[in-house]
């Protein structure tokens, strides 16, 4: 039985930008944050992809892969007044159920939906009416499955333009031609836990048992997977989101350690932010630094569950402390609160100090809402307060003045410690 439509846009980023520039329709383009060869593409155009060039790549490779290449810097407004431009057209064909990310989102399939025939020709008028409402070059690949998370793997399946239909009786071999990566969830130390429990294709994953699963995945989100696997459905709670984060990549200015280290701070503050609006509390914090010369750093903290910024503050200073220098220029820098578990479980701290400063975050909180979000920060971000400004997070859409965002949008699940909550996966 069909229950979900799954709607992927395709290099959503650069097909606003050929949609909005007719001189860049039919060139490779890429999406850079800011104007640098130092920096890394967030969004290739397919055309762009053809020589190459994807999101993660440095813009002076992307120039020697595709001397033609033209660059736009990102734009987060345009991004999102698409992104509800889109969603209206969707809903003109179907209700939305869920929106995913800024380039993602899934419509339930129920009664006469839920038939192949009527299924496939909701799809094709998905995809009409967006060219006609919105825009020729805002593609889209759909897929069409018994859940959504089968439906979201069929999305991939087809690119660019694509529509991939599941159904019970496709399943499992469908899916066996596919790597173990394309399944969302699925990163590089997911990979190795599974190869280490004697699964290296998909034919071996579908054929897995439920405690097989369980025991690779660490708890229930095997049990989940062997039973999307099947087709089944799996109910998940409101609060379940395994992260929040955000990264940047840093001007030349800052590209030092200190520069660097105030970005991190500026980044834990929005991250804090974002948590406390959800009504979540961390008990991790993981940071990472990729350096110009492509190595790295990477390190976590286990935390009491915590809303309290100034308690993730000292948290990240002490990992920072660790960091080893030399290794390299700082480029990029990330921050994700990690383990993620509603604010209704922390236990009331037992000192007054501690009380205040859960409520000066709050009260931080309430002064950026109504006076714009650099009214207010705390000392650590002062030198890169006009650094990390609102940027796409991929699971989530900003909140941008003048822009209405639909009351259905949730955040994406994350299913494994690898996922980045602002790597596009465009």
């Amino acid at each position: 039985m069909l229950r979900s439509l799954f709607v992927d846009f395709n290099s959503y980023f650069a097909s606003v930008e050929q949609q909005e520039r007719p001189e860049l329709r039919g060139r490779p383009v890429a999406v850079v944050p800011l104007m640098s060869d130092h920096t890394s593409c967030i969004a290739a155009s397919y055309e762009a992809k053809a020589f190459g060039v994807k999101t993660g790549t440095n813009v002076g490779e992307a120039r020697t892969l595709c001397p033609g290449i033209a660059l736009v810097e990102s734009r987060t407004r345009v991004y999102v007044e698409y992104h509800h431009r889109l969603v209206a057209a969707v809903e003109q064909c179907l209700p939305v159920e869920k929106v995913h990310s800024i380039d993602e989102m899934s419509c339930a399939l129920t009664g006469r939906w839920a038939e192949r025939e009527t299924a496939l020709a909701l799809a094709r008028r998905i995809k009409e009416t967006i060219a006609a409402r919105v825009g020729e070059c805002l593609r889209c690949s759909i897929g069409i499955a018994p859940n959504r998370f089968l439906a979201k793997t069929a999305s991939d399946m087809q690119k660019p333009d694509g529509l991939v239909l599941l159904d019970v009786g496709d399943l499992p071999h469908a899916l066996h031609r596919l790597e173990l990566r394309d399944f969302a969830g699925i990163g590089e130390r997911m990979e190795a836990r599974l190869h280490a429990h004697g699964i290296y294709t998909v034919e071996q994953l579908c054929a897995a048992s439920r405690e097989t699963l369980h025991a690779a995945w660490g708890g229930i989100e095997g049990s989940r997977l062997h039973e999307e696997l099947r087709g089944g459905l799996v109910h998940r709670t409101a609060e379940e989101r395994g992260s929040v984060g955000h990264s940047h990549v840093l001007g030349p200015e800052r590209r030092n350690d200190a520069g660097a280290l105030a970005v991190a701070h500026r980044l834990l503050q929005k991250a804090a932010t974002r948590m406390r609006k959800m009504g979540l509390a961390a008990q991790g914090l993981h940071v990472a630094v990729r350096n110009t010369n492509r190595s790295g750093w990477k390190a976590d903290a286990r935390l009491e569950a915590t809303q309290d910024t100034l308690a993730l503050e000292r948290a990240l200073e002490q990992l920072w402390a660790q960091r080893e220098r030399g290794a390299g220029d700082p480029m990029r820098v990330g921050v994700t609160l990690l383990d993620l578990v509603p604010e209704d479980d922390l236990t009331v701290p037992l000192f007054e100090h501690e009380r205040r400063q859960a409520r000066l975050a709050k009260a931080v909180d309430a002064v950026n809402e109504a006076h714009g979000q650099q009214a207010a920060f705390f000392a650590g971000a002062h030198a890169a307060v006009d650094s990390a400004p609102a940027r796409i997070a991929f699971r989530s859409i900003p909140q941008i003045a003048g822009t209405e965002a639909p009351e259905f949008r949730e955040s994406f699940v994350f299913r494994d410690e690898d996922a980045a909550p602002d790597v596009p996966e465009d």
